[in-house]
């Protein structure tokens, strides 16, 4: 049975705090960008979404990208429908912090958007993000395609092997395909233009990805089975 003392292991369905059916009231739109926070989003846009720790500092390296029509911030990967912040924080819901990423694919790609996630925080951590510990903090990509669950695969192995050259651990990184984002409360949305001296614990890594630069026509190949 889960314990609240083991912040690392990964709480079940049936162990899970039920939630609600009620939807997380957020502002209509992006205070940098000027953008609605929620769809329907013009058409030829895509989404994508990222877990890299802490939302706040990870939202901020998105929006800041040519290309991103809108950025939010949310919980996913996890069971409770509609979870507060705090009842992420217990580990009692299954969800990782996650930014949803709304982009343009003529101005900004798939690959483009990766790198900045491989980059700026550490994907070998397992369930942490330097002194952030637990399940809401773990790496995750979430895919909304078939096409981006392959592209993200292959960016693993291709990152992996740049870390292995740079005696860096192994990837830990949970991807899957997109289940529900559920939105996080107001406050937490665009965190760091309201409070620009915020915490924040990301940055460049100091391991550079490839996606991007020579790993592109990967893309093309049959997509991993695993």
């Amino acid at each position: 049975m889960w314990s609240f003392g083991k912040k690392t292991d990964l709480v079940t369905a049936d162990e899970a705090l039920k939630g609600r059916g009620d939807e997380m009231h957020v502002p209509d739109r992006h205070t940098v960008l000027g953008t609605p926070l929620r769809g329907p989003f013009p058409d030829g846009l895509e989404s994508a979404y990222f877990g890299m720790g802490c939302f706040w500092g990870a939202e901020r390296f998105f929006w800041k990208l040519d290309g991103v029509h809108t950025t939010a911030v949310g919980y996913q990967g996890g069971h409770t429908p509609n979870p507060t912040y705090e009842e992420t924080c217990t580990g009692r819901t299954g969800h990782t912090e996650a930014v949803l990423v709304v982009y343009d694919p003529a101005k900004v790609s798939y690959e483009q958007l990766l790198k900045t996630f491989w980059e700026n925080h550490d994907s070998t951590q397992g369930m942490r993000q330097g002194n952030d510990v637990g399940t809401q903090y773990r790496s995750a990509i979430y895919a909304s395609t078939d096409e981006q669950l392959a592209i993200a695969k292959l960016s693993r192995d291709a990152y992996q092997e740049a870390l292995t050259k740079a005696g860096r651990g192994t990837i830990s990184t949970e991807i899957l395909p997109a289940g529900t984002f559920y939105y996080a409360e107001g406050y937490h949305q665009q965190y760091l233009d309201k409070n620009p001296n915020g915490y924040c614990n990301h940055g460049f890594n100091g391991v550079t990805c490839p996606i991007g630069l020579n790993v592109p026509a990967q893309i093309d190949v049959a997509p991993p089975t695993s």
